[in-house]
Formats: C-alpha cells, sequence, structure tokens
C-alpha cells in the first residue's frame, strides 16, 4: 500500500505562497537523516532535498498564492494545497498521513491526522523539507522581485524588520491582505 506524507511551511508569514508536498517515499531507497525541517540546519535541508526527490516514488509540491490564502483564509488555503499534492501524486497514494490534528474534507484516498507527525513519520518528514526548501528559495527570488523588505533573510514571518520595511513601502503583491499587520495597514492608508 503507498502511503503518503503530507505537510506545509508558510502559514504564519505575512507574505508569500503557502508551500505543501505530499511525498511517497520507497522503503527500498531510504533517505537517512529525516526529521522535522523546523529541527533541521537550512544546510541539511538542502542536502536532503535532492534525495528525497531523486529516491521516492512519488512527490508533488503545490504553491498556494497570498491571494488565494486572501480568498479562503489560511487554515482552508492549507486544506486544498494539501488535498491538491496529494491528488498530484503519480502512482497515487493509498493513505495520506497529514502533519497535524484536521483532514482535508476532499482528499482523494484515507487520510490520517498526526500531531507531530513531521517528527514521526519519515514520510511527512520529507515532505516538510521539500515544502520548506521549496517556499524558502522561492522567497529568496521575491527578495530580488520586492527588494527592501528583506524576504531573503526573514522568509516573510513578521519579523520586526519585516514589520518595518512593511510599515515604510507599503505593502507589495505578496502581501497577504487578511494578515492583521497588512490589513491594519491598509486599514490606515484608506483612512487618509
Amino acid at each position: 500500500m503507498l502511503i503518503a506524507g503530507v505537510d506545509e511551511a508558510g502559514r504564519g508569514p505575512l507574505a508569500g505562497p503557502l508551500a505543501v508536498a505530499a511525498v511517497i517515499l520507497d522503503p527500498a531507497r531510504p533517505v537517512a537523516g529525516l526529521n522535522d525541517s523546523k529541527k533541521l540546519s537550512e544546510a541539511r535541508r538542502e542536502a536532503l532535498f535532492p534525495q528525497i526527490i531523486e529516491r521516492a516514488l512519488a512527490y508533488c509540491i503545490v504553491l498556494v498564492e497570498p491571494d488565494e490564502i486572501d480568498r479562503l483564509n489560511i487554515f482552508q488555503a492549507t486544506m486544498a494545497g494539501m488535498s491538491r499534492a496529494v491528488a498530484g501524486l503519480v502512482p497515487a497514494a493509498a493513505e495520506a498521513l497529514i502533519d497535524g490534528n484536521k483532514l482535508p474534507k476532499d482528499l482523494p484516498c484515507h487520510g490520517r491526522a498526526i500531531v507531530g507527525g513531521d517528527a514521526l513519520e519519515p514520510a511527512i518528514s520529507a515532505a516538510s523539507i521539500l515544502a520548506k526548501v521549496t517556499r524558502d528559495r522561492l522567497m529568496v527570488k521575491l527578495d530580488g522581485v520586492h527588494p527592501g523588505y528583506g524576504f531573503a533573510i526573514h522568509k516573510g514571518y513578521p519579523t520586526p524588520a519585516h514589520l518595518a520595511s512593511l510599515q515604510q513601502l507599503g505593502p507589495c503583491v505578496q502581501h497577504r491582505r487578511s494578515f492583521a499587520p497588512v490589513r491594519v495597514l491598509l486599514d490606515q492608508t484608506r483612512l487618509f
């Protein structure tokens, strides 16, 4: 039975897409050193990324853009991204192990939610790494497209430096308008 691990990166940032990955690992070609991406150094994640891609039976990485996050809300956008990532697997998974405590309603296969699964299930760890590396790389690219915000450094998270640049420059198209710091700033500019 083919089992996929599913995880996301980027629920908390004020800018950039949410990255969601689904991975079916090959038991005959294990990847050593898998863990929750947050517990690994950037260098370690970057080293594991190509190994996962090369050895997995299947993987799918989906980006949910800021406008969809604003339209659906971050929870629903995460659920939609997870369903899309699992649906994009070829061969298809018979079961999806989802990091967290909620399952998307429209998963294309049986699902099981596992709290802390990114540290417990190798397939979820692999998905966690693919999502995080993909999103981090994209935020570095977006830093060149939208200079001044520091996306390459903070990856869109609400750090003091990001909040200061947001205040100074205003939001760009990559900012999530439904997230409080951005929404408040937009509301203030509408008043004047």
